[in-house]
């Protein structure tokens, strides 16, 4: 079983999960912000969240390529393996934001989640849903997918069910007893899941899903706002490193859950940080902007552009009305001028 007894609990330790309470329950009256609002920060951090943690594992797709794609997802056709990985991603966060309430934390659970993770990857067709049946090592890829070395080695087929019913069952005990905090709980089922690295493939996009999950469910309502999965990626060395670090060392009698857990709470810190950041920004444009301007800024937060055709088809105003505003947005810093004439549009700065 799982010996959590090696936790150290430091002062920075204790700091970071004051700091991360302290939001989550500030969070209940920033919350109060315009439903608009609150769903344009939700689109924003979703795209970069799909984004970033596709390309961890190696895909190439920008944000503003995996903007386009979910607008058509209705499509349900998609070329490439890149776009097949984005599209199930995409399909699962959905469900989880709506349904996270109404989801046990059960191995049941964890396959079907899986299962619609890897719904439109037609490589994964035969293993989507089931544990592994082969090895399968973690290995490090450049930022142009290329595998750069192997990271750490894996359980074993046969030891993976087992050791998930103990994972889990550690979880759900833990939830139940309430004797360590909720953020240490998670903490230690990533990086135990990732060492355990139960299905063929996917396991890291789902890592984060279930991260998102446990979050939410242990009362961090702001998690969809902000994108932790952006926060990983822009440090993936020190991911990986904390991951090689401690998950050496599960499997001994004296756990080394450090590396993992200072990565994590600070990532979660972070997280934090950049959402203040956006609320304060989005308190200032309030209080700052035109009516007009505050309507374009909106549109092309929520949309990711605008053109003047969308401007005036959704203001009413005149062309001449709209040039000013729109120098006026670009001038303060909140939008940026892209191509000329009927091709021209502007998009978040």
């Amino acid at each position: 079983m799982l010996n959590a007894n090696t936790l150290q609990i430091t002062p920075e330790v204790l700091g970071l999960i004051a700091r991360i309470d302290e939001f989550k329950g500030a969070w209940r009256a920033l919350s109060t912000l315009a439903p608009d609002r609150l769903s344009s920060l939700r689109r924003v951090a979703t795209i970069e969240s799909i984004g970033s943690s596709t390309r961890i594992e190696g895909s190439k797709l920008s944000d503003r390529e995996v903007e386009r794609l979910l607008s058509n997802l209705a499509i349900q056709k998609f070329e490439t393996r890149d776009e097949q990985e984005v599209a199930g991603y995409a399909e699962l966060m959905d469900l989880m934001f709506s349904s996270w309430q109404d989801i046990p934390f059960n191995q049941n659970h964890i396959k079907q989640l899986h299962q619609i993770l890897l719904r439109h990857s037609l490589k994964d067709e035969r293993h989507r849903g089931h544990y592994k049946t082969s090895s399968n090592n973690v290995s490090a890829f450049d930022e142009n997918g290329r595998q750069i070395g192997v990271v750490f080695e894996t359980a074993t087929p046969f030891d993976t069910p087992r050791l998930m019913i103990e994972l889990v069952s550690w979880v759900n005990d833990e939830r139940e007893k309430s004797r360590l905090h909720p953020l240490l709980i998670v903490a230690i089922f990533v990086v135990v899941f990732l060492e355990i690295h139960p299905f063929q493939d996917g396991n890291g996009r789902l890592s984060r899903v279930l991260t998102t999950l446990l979050l939410l469910q242990a009362g961090y309502a702001y998690v969809p706002y902000s994108s932790l999965e952006s926060v990983i990626e822009a440090n993936k060395e020190g991911y990986y490193l904390a991951l090689r670090q401690t998950q050496g060392t599960i499997r001994s009698d004296e756990p080394n859950w450090q590396p993992w857990l200072m990565f994590y709470l600070r990532s979660l810190a972070e997280q934090v940080r950049r959402l203040e950041k956006k609320i304060e920004r989005e308190k200032i444009v309030l209080a700052v902007l035109p009516v007009l301007s505050l309507q374009i800024v909106e549109f092309a937060r929520e949309h990711g552009r605008i053109t003047m055709a969308e401007a005036i088809k959704l203001t009413g105003s005149s062309r001449n009305t709209l040039k000013q505003h729109f120098r006026d947005l670009v001038d303060r810093g909140h939008l940026e001028p892209h191509g000329s004439g009927r091709g021209a549009w502007y998009g978040m700065k």
